[in-house]
């Protein structure tokens, strides 16, 4: 549609947000149409046809829904409309009537009645007339008559009852496929400028017509958008004790004029888009040309509800649709602008568009995200440029694959949303961190391709963290405890208030200072927050904040004899590093009530919380004490032993970062625990080291069987192969030819005089003898299909290389350790295994890391390089997730 209005026509759509766009679309038509000073009969009948064809086919599409939320019925004509209410009023008073009247007698009698009564009317109107003009009282302006009176006392006390909502507290239900100027976009907008919209649940609702919350009470709920907006904001203020500065303050001139403002815009909404652009661009430009915003010196529900009467034009589509309507250069349009790259409009449109968390928003020309990897969901609110994810470790161990999929997840999302990503060492117990685990973590991070935009320590706040800890004593929100362990989990249990909960402030203070000292006698007591004993949450029952630790802290020292635990200091640094999404695992549910509910009594900006699964695999152990116990007692040779389920571990084991990465967002979204299979990951990272992997051959150094090649040379000749068939890109690798080879023993079991065999990668080979000694000769044109067995096999030369081949196995025997099991009793005494081989020369050439092929035995990681006879190569065994081998050279232990 062009600003003045002209119907054209549109190629209908068939997905639902377009359908809806092109209903709003043709009904703006339709309405500038109607208004235009010499209306088009033709066009305006066009223009309703194609919305009527757009709506059917919307309803269509979604189960018989309209786009208003209701079950779509065919539209009639008034004709058709008054011919069946009379049907449907002569079907009643047939009903009434006890079913006797035939529908020509009822049409009869319902206009003699409805005569009669009128008849009545006037009567009574007139006899009220006359009593005046001799004097009596003036007739009432709504007369009851004696039997109206009578019927009206007969009739029974009816109370209205307050329908019930289905909607639970705080949950915000809309309808995901109107348009987003129909979507709650400035309730969104006002919880996210009140920094309460975590407290809010958002519901796709495609049934409904219009948005709703369910009031925090349970009893109903509140509709509309500019009804919910404003109990956003009067709540916010409510809980803050003070009046909102989204409503207009305490000022009454500036509430006056924000509730004109809103109210105008209100009023814009019975016209099309083009009409309320003029209309608001003609009266805003001469407030804007010395003002920034509508009311006042803040951004308001003013601007937001004037902003949303515009359609919302928060992406770069919608903005240039207004810019082509009102004057270029205006002062409307510089203030569109200003709103559309707000960071809370932002982050509004995105929530708005993501409620069915099917779809995000492009907010900047040319700004189109990358596509979710395969299992990943959307970050809620996430906005490009705008969004800041945390990998927070405790520097007391050494990174294992749980870890590891935190800190790619975190890294993903950063990424995905041009944003950035913290690593933030959670350095609140002296008496488990080290400077070496610290360093471990930060070189096992760059093993698996996570690179952090910047690394904080939570040690860097502990000045600021123990300020808010004092504000929560002085404010009565917190108090110092001396209950021993044992009977304060005791009490919690039974949610019982502790002896020491209401203490005054300056007693709690004094109790602080002298937890702090470092002294003895300070050592008992606890900081611990008011929250609510009674809670079915056990997190929230009076949680321990501070603690004494006089242990020196591996950077500050002695300077602290006391410090924060993760509970109180996650949350405080969470808000000052500008972290936008928290991502926890569910181990963690119980406890995001209570990082919500300490941000909010400390005031602080509120952090969305977005939760995964953690990450188990089955026959293993991931508990940092169970791993060090393998260490310490000697069982694995250290945290890098290639048994071990830590970054280091599997990094020797030979993984992929690419593979690793898929494999973790493939697993991203679940918040479903479950004992993952290590074949299912392995198989994943065969995918990938299979593109790059270069093939050799080798041969048991033991159990191997000479052929005599009679027709093969002297040992001096060459042939050139791929050492990626799949891939000639990789180059070719020349292999050794001559008349004495070696073969694997188990692939000569039964082999006969005139078979032919494929010796791989060389060609076909008559066997001419077996007694004795196998001998054959080379057939320079034999039909390698047509031979059933293909050979591995090394020439038998000097310069062969020396290889030693380990494969490892699980360290655990029992699939999955309960909680009640000593994990001593399952351990698996045959973990290890070697195999001496002879490799071809080509061997030599290898470096530590590389990843290669020996064909027909598998894939290997190289984890030293060959130095010489007594040193020779050695390669570790990667799995490749299948149960067998890749053929009949099965290794000595489990092919895992």
């Amino acid at each position: 549609m062009s600003s003045e209005g002209n119907a054209v026509a549109i190629p209908a759509p068939t997905d639902l947000p377009s359908l809806a766009t092109l209903i709003t679309t043709l009904g703006d038509s339709i309405k500038s149409l109607k208004s235009s000073s010499s209306p088009d009969k033709d066009e305006i009948s066009k223009a309703v046809a194609a919305l009527l064809d757009a709506k059917r086919t919307y309803a269509k599409n979604n189960g018989g829904i309209g786009v208003d939320g209701k079950k779509w019925e065919e539209p009639m004509s008034k004709s058709e409309k008054k011919k069946a209410e009379k049907a449907a009023k002569a079907a009643a008073a047939a009903k009434a009537a006890g079913g006797n009247a035939s529908g020509d007698d009822t049409q009869a009698a319902a206009p003699s009645k409805k005569a009669a009564a009128k008849e009545a009317k006037k009567a009574a109107k007139k006899e009220a007339k006359k009593n005046f003009k001799e004097g009596g009282a003036a007739p009432p302006t709504g007369v009851t008559t004696p039997a109206a009176a009578a019927k009206k006392a007969a009739a029974p006390n009816i109370r209205p009852m307050m329908t019930k909502s289905k909607l639970a507290p705080n949950q915000l239900a809309f309808n995901p496929n109107v348009s987003l100027a129909e979507r709650p976009v400035i309730s969104l907008t006002i919880a996210i400028l009140t920094n309460t919209i975590i407290d809010y649940e958002l519901l796709s609702d495609h049934t409904r017509n219009g948005c709703a919350l369910g009031l925090p009470s349970g009893n109903g709920e509140v509709s509309g958008d500019l009804a919910i907006a404003r109990f956003i904001a009067k709540r916010a203020a409510s809980a803050a004790s003070g009046t909102s500065s989204f409503l207009g303050g305490s000022d009454e001139e500036d509430v006056a004029l924000m509730d004109q403002w809103v109210d105008y815009a209100l009023s814009l909404s019975k016209f099309g888009l083009a009409r309320r652009a003029l209309s608001i661009q003609r009266t805003l430009d001469p407030l804007l040309v010395t003002g920034t915003y509508v009311v006042g010196h803040s951004l308001s529900l003013a601007d937001v509800a004037l902003f949303a009467a515009l359609g919302f034009p928060s992406t770069e589509e919608s903005k240039a649709e207004i810019a082509r309507i009102c004057p270029t250069g205006c002062p409307t349009l510089r203030w569109m602008e200003m709103m559309a790259n707000s960071p809370a409009v932002k982050e509004a449109t995105q929530l708005a568009v993501g409620v069915a968390k099917n779809a995000e928003a492009t907010l900047e020309q040319g700004a189109m995200l990358d596509p979710l990897a395969a299992g990943m969901a959307y970050l809620e609110g996430a906005t490009p440029g705008s969004t800041t994810t945390r990998f927070p470790p405790e520097p007391s161990g050494y990174l294992h694959v749980g870890h590891a999929k935190a800190s790619l997840l975190n890294d993903y999302y950063a990424r995905r949303y041009k944003g950035r990503l913290v690593v933030r060492f959670d350095d609140t117990n002296p008496s488990k961190e080290k400077d070496e685990y610290q360093t471990s973590i930060i070189e096992d991070l760059g093993k698996i391709g996570v690179k952090p935009d910047v690394v904080t320590f939570t040690s860097d706040y502990f000045e600021t963290i123990k300020q808010y800890a004092l504000w929560m004593i002085n404010n009565g929100l917190a108090y110092m405890d001396d209950t021993p362990q044992e009977q304060m989990q005791k009490e919690r249990m039974d949610r019982q208030h502790s002896k020491h909960r209401e203490q005054s402030p300056s007693e709690a203070m004094e109790y602080f200072k002298l937890m702090c000292s470092g002294k003895e006698d300070g050592k008992p007591w606890c900081l611990r927050a008011k929250m609510d004993m009674s809670s079915d949450n056990g997190t929230l029952r009076d949680p321990v904040l501070y603690r004494q630790n006089t242990t020196p802290h591996h950077r500050s020292g002695t300077k602290y004899k006391a410090y924060p635990t993760y509970d109180l200091a996650c949350p405080i640094v969470d808000s000052i590093e500008g972290v936008t999404h928290a991502l926890r695992t569910t181990e963690y549910d119980d406890r995001n009530a209570q990082y919500q509910n300490i941000s909010k009594m400390l005031g602080l900006r509120r952090v969305r919380i977005q939760t995964f699964a953690r990450m188990n695999f089955m026959y293993t152990v991931m508990s940092k004490r169970k791993l060090t116990w393998f260490v310490d007692t000697g069982r694995v040779t250290g945290w890098d032993d290639p048994r071990m389920p830590t970054v280091r571990g599997v990094s020797r084991r030979g993984i992929n970062i690419d593979a690793l990465k898929k494999f973790m967002c493939s697993q991203g979204a679940s918040r479903r625990i479950v004992n993952m299979e290590w074949s299912k990951f392995w198989a994943e990272n065969k995918k990938e080291i299979d593109k790059y992997a270069k093939r050799f051959m080798a041969i048991d150094k033991t159990d191997h069987v000479g052929l005599t090649v009679t027709n093969g040379g002297d040992g001096t000749d060459f042939l050139t192969t791929d050492y990626l068939p799949k891939d000639p890109s990789f180059g070719k690798r020349l292999v050794r030819i001559g008349k004495k080879v070696l073969l694997e023993k188990v692939d000569t079991e039964g082999i006969t005089v005139g078979e032919n065999i494929v010796l791989t990668r060389w060609g076909v080979v008559e066997i001419t003898k077996v007694d004795g000694g196998l001998e054959g000769k080379f057939v320079p044109d034999g039909d390698v299909k047509a031979a059933k067995r293909k050979i591995s096999w090394i020439a038998d030369v000097p310069e062969n290389t020396p290889v030693i081949l380990s494969e490892f196995d699980n360290l655990v025997s029992k699939e999955k350790l309960e909680e009640e099991d000593n994990f001593e009793d399952f351990i698996n005494p045959d973990t290890e295994a070697d195999t001496e081989v002879i490799g071809d020369a080509g061997l030599k050439t290898l470096k530590e890391h590389d990843i290669i092929q020996l064909e027909r035995r598998g894939f290997y990681r190289v984890d030293r390089a060959y130095v010489n006879e007594s040193k020779p190569l050695k390669l570790f065994m990667i799995p490749d997730g299948k149960k067998k081998a890749m053929s009949g050279l099965d290794g000595k232990l489990a092919h895992r």
